[in-house]
């Protein structure tokens, strides 16, 4: 299938590029965002990171017929400060992050990520890193299965699953994504089968998400990237669920709402704020990209700026 990126209009108009801005998309991605902020940045350069290398390698292409203005870092996000700083560069005028798995990922049976096709268990994003869901499934200890599931899935029969892959295991490794989904669908009663939507789906988001670190790695690129924000900098993200969304959005509020104080005890001076929110309630995808693309239905967008009077 195609990737389509999800709020793209939305997102570059939040963004607002400019043209000898400095940029970087955390989620490179096959270079949708990347390369309509090439277009309108063609006198500034646009820093890209992805984990995955094949990615890398097909959107290099792409953006190349837009400018030569950029540079692709196969890293993870969560190194953006170092990496940015490496190139001589210590604040930007926008990031951009399109969170969560791209289709063609997800499409790519043999990377493992989805419960609708058979496959070797994987599901990392960076082909070279150690852990894969094969090792988080058969060598995670039931407790450790359970709080995977229990916070990383939201699902509320994590122990049941984990004790049924525990059990299967005993008598050989779990190996393939539909053995894993076999698995799951066992520990579940009848009348969460007979729900709609995938019974697999909150197992198989938690142990992608365990695989690749993504909850950690998302606070640190907010931390990083923030400080690294101009005046008037801005910092957009496409969330798709909601672990990620709640993280983006507290992190977004503590930084620009104002600190309370007792208001009994003298305050020295007013408090600045270093940033403010683009938007108080997420942008979701409008009836016609829903039509379009059914894969932006759980997409959030937002934004935040850096306040012109502060400097770092």
């Amino acid at each position: 299938m195609e990737h389509i990126s999800v709020l793209l209009k939305e997102t570059i108009d939040m963004l607002n590029v400019k043209e000898d801005g400095i940029y970087v998309d955390c989620t490179l991605g096959r270079g949708g965002h990347s390369s309509k902020i090439l277009k309108r940045c063609s006198h500034g350069h646009l820093y890209c990171f992805d984990m995955d290398q094949k990615a890398i390698e097909e959107s290099t292409p792409r953006l190349e017929k837009v400018g030569k203005n950029f540079t692709c870092i196969h890293a993870p996000f969560e190194q953006i400060k170092e990496r940015i700083n490496t190139y001589g560069v210590d604040q930007v005028d926008g990031i951009v992050m399109d969170l969560g798995v791209s289709s063609p990922q997800f499409d790519d049976a043999t990377r493992g990520f989805s419960y609708r096709e058979d496959a070797k268990l994987d599901m990392r994003m960076d082909q070279s890193a150690l852990l894969s869901a094969h090792d988080v499934v058969n060598a995670y200890s039931l407790e450790e299965l359970t709080k995977v599931f229990r916070e990383y899935g939201e699902e509320p029969f994590a122990y049941k699953i984990a004790k049924a892959i525990i059990k299967r295991r005993e008598d050989h490794p779990i190996e393939t994504t539909f053995e894993l989904v076999d698995t799951i669908k066992s520990a579940l009663p009848n009348s969460v089968l007979k729900k709609k939507g995938h019974p697999a789906k909150k197992v198989f988001q938690a142990i992608r998400i365990e695989v690749n670190q993504e909850l950690s790695q998302l606070k640190k690129a907010l931390i990083e990237g923030l400080e690294l924000l101009k005046p008037g900098g801005r910092m957009v993200v496409i969330t798709f669920h909601s672990l990620e969304d709640r993280i983006v959005k507290n992190a977004f509020k503590e930084v620009a709402t104002p600190k309370k104080v007792d208001k009994r005890i003298p305050q020295q001076g007013i408090e600045k704020i270093e940033y403010r929110l683009l938007n108080r309630k997420p942008v979701v995808a409008s009836v016609q990209e829903l039509e379009h693309n059914p894969r932006s239905h759980s997409a959030k967008l937002r934004g935040v700026e850096r306040n012109e009077n502060e400097k770092n």
